[in-house]
């Protein structure tokens, strides 16, 4: 009797533990390139926490949106802004009450160049600098801060002859980093840890410069009956990853 016992006992210490492993499951993510490094953190510990692996494609938040449009079988869509998970929700691709703002972004005007950036708007002013790097304002909301935050500055029509325009964020560093153009507004995610900057220079751009860059997340009608969508889009409601999320300068 007491062996029947142990043997039950032990049956089910063996299925709580090989359980959340059966029960773990892929979920595909579309992701905005702003978000590249800190979602490949959240990943890392969201798989910690749960078991659940993340299938992550990163890119203009324009893109995946046309792409969720025509059929693209994302799960869960981390935009780059509000405004395209809303039109989603609008069109009735989204689970309906699943959207949130998941991070508020912020924006460094930054050079490859160490003390290239040593007072951002000074550096803007006296436009010693072949070309400024920055996100198309019609696609990308990195792009649209940019933006507002030179015309805050009285710079913008000063500066429009030497703009360089990527798609997204993301090809926009790349012009910046590569040196096409000396400076750019970049995503401080890109480009910051812990509130400093950790390579070339850069000014970290006062919040109160332009808009809140809201980022909205949402379900998708793909994820509705998965468990693993579910489960991030918690978990990215949480402290964990909220930590993650500071450290690279999101709010």
């Amino acid at each position: 009797m007491k062996f029947r016992l142990f043997l039950s006992a032990l049956g089910c210490l063996f299925f709580s533990l090989v359980s959340p492993a059966a029960q773990a499951s892929t979920v595909s993510v579309a992701v905005a390139s702003n978000f590249t490094q800190p979602m490949r953190a959240i990943a890392r510990a969201f798989h910690q926490a749960t078991g659940n692996q993340t299938r992550l494609a990163f890119g203009s938040s324009g893109n995946f949106y046309a792409q969720i449009k025509n059929g693209a079988p994302f799960q869960v869509f981390l935009s780059a802004d509000a405004a395209k998970p809303r039109k989603l929700e609008q069109a009735g691709l989204t689970v309906k009450g699943s959207r949130f703002t998941y991070a508020i972004g912020g924006l460094v005007l930054w050079s490859s160049r160490p003390d290239f950036v040593k007072d951002g708007a000074s550096t803007l002013r006296h436009a010693h600098f072949n070309k400024l790097g920055i996100a198309n304002p019609k696609l990308a909301p990195y792009g649209s801060a940019a933006v507002q935050v030179l015309q805050h500055l009285h710079l913008y029509h000063r500066l429009t002859q030497k703009f360089v325009m990527g798609e997204n964020i993301a090809q926009t560093y790349q012009f910046v980093m590569s040196g096409n153009a000396d400076l750019g507004f970049v995503a401080q995610s890109q480009v910051t840890r812990h509130g400093k900057i950790t390579q070339g220079s850069g000014w970290i751009v006062p919040a109160n410069l332009h808009k809140p860059i809201r980022q909205d997340a949402v379900l998708l009608l793909p994820g509705k009956h998965d468990p693993a969508a579910l489960a991030l889009l918690r978990f990215l409601k949480g402290a964990r990853a909220h930590t993650i999320m500071q450290s690279y300068g999101y709010h």
